[in-house]
């Protein structure tokens, strides 16, 4: 019989030639091997292969895009990939890996949307400056250490009226020098939550000092502040400050070095 055609390796017959095919065919058989294999193979170029068959199998994918055990990962034809649980991802030095048993769902608790800013079902991270902002979530049962209270410095009133920011800080100081002194509380914390805030006022008594009408003091009188010297005043609200509860805790204390 004549000589076959065939391009590609799938193409040519495992019987031919024939044993009864005429020898003149022979080099026609030859150079039909040489042009399929260089149309298989069109790009391996003049590098030697050393891969071994074990090796080229890993490529043997079961369903492009389905993972499979001891198989190449491949993508779908949109680009896809389903791991369905093969071999667990292994992370760090090599000799020490750890398997990374988490889920899919424990992962996406790092999908957050601001660093350092508390979202629901998702994990607390710091931003660049290493604060972490609750955004008014409930921090239970910490056992704090060292720690410490933001200072609010107003610094010099100079008279007039002047807000303490509760945002801004719980410990503020604040001094009284010319003129009548009026002050405004304001971002408490929402109602149902106890809020407090310490003021240290330094000579409060040497001008007038007018409170919100909202504080109430014991007796619904306001301490007589020191003239020249530092009172400290403590004032909490449970309702969002619809009522401040203010006292001295201190009057006449030693002035701040």
């Amino acid at each position: 019989m004549g000589v076959e055609t065939a391009t590609y390796i799938s193409q040519l017959s495992a019987t031919n030639p024939l044993g009864t095919d005429p020898i003149s065919e022979g080099d026609n058989q030859i150079r039909l091997v040489k042009s399929v294999l260089q149309s298989q193979f069109t790009t391996l170029g003049a590098a030697a292969v050393t891969t071994t068959a074990a090796e080229v199998n890993v490529l043997d994918a079961v369903t492009a895009g389905t993972a499979a055990a001891s198989k190449a990962v491949v993508l779908d034809a949109n680009a896809a990939v389903n791991a369905v649980k093969t071999a667990a991802l292994h992370i760090g030095v090599s000799g020490s890996e750890t398997a990374v048993s988490a889920t899919g769902t424990e992962l996406n608790y790092n999908d957050i949307t601001t660093l350092g800013t508390v979202q629901t079902s998702k994990t607390v991270t710091a931003d660049a400056s290493g604060v972490v902002n609750h955004a008014d979530y409930v921090v239970q049962r910490p056992n704090f250490k060292d720690y410490a209270e933001t200072h609010n410095a107003i610094g010099d009133t100079g008279g007039g009226s002047d807000n303490i920011d509760i945002s801004a800080g719980n410990v503020v100081s604040a001094t009284v020098s010319t003129g009548t002194q009026t002050f405004v509380f304001t971002n408490p914390s929402a109602s149902a939550n106890s809020c407090s805030f310490t003021l240290i006022l330094t000579n409060g008594g040497s001008q007038t000092v007018n409170w919100p009408a909202s504080v109430d003091w014991a007796a619904a009188t306001a301490p007589t502040l020191t003239s020249s010297g530092v009172d400290v005043l403590v004032f909490t609200t449970i309702d969002g400050g619809t009522i401040w509860y203010g006292f001295a805790a201190g009057l006449a204390m030693a002035t701040p070095s």
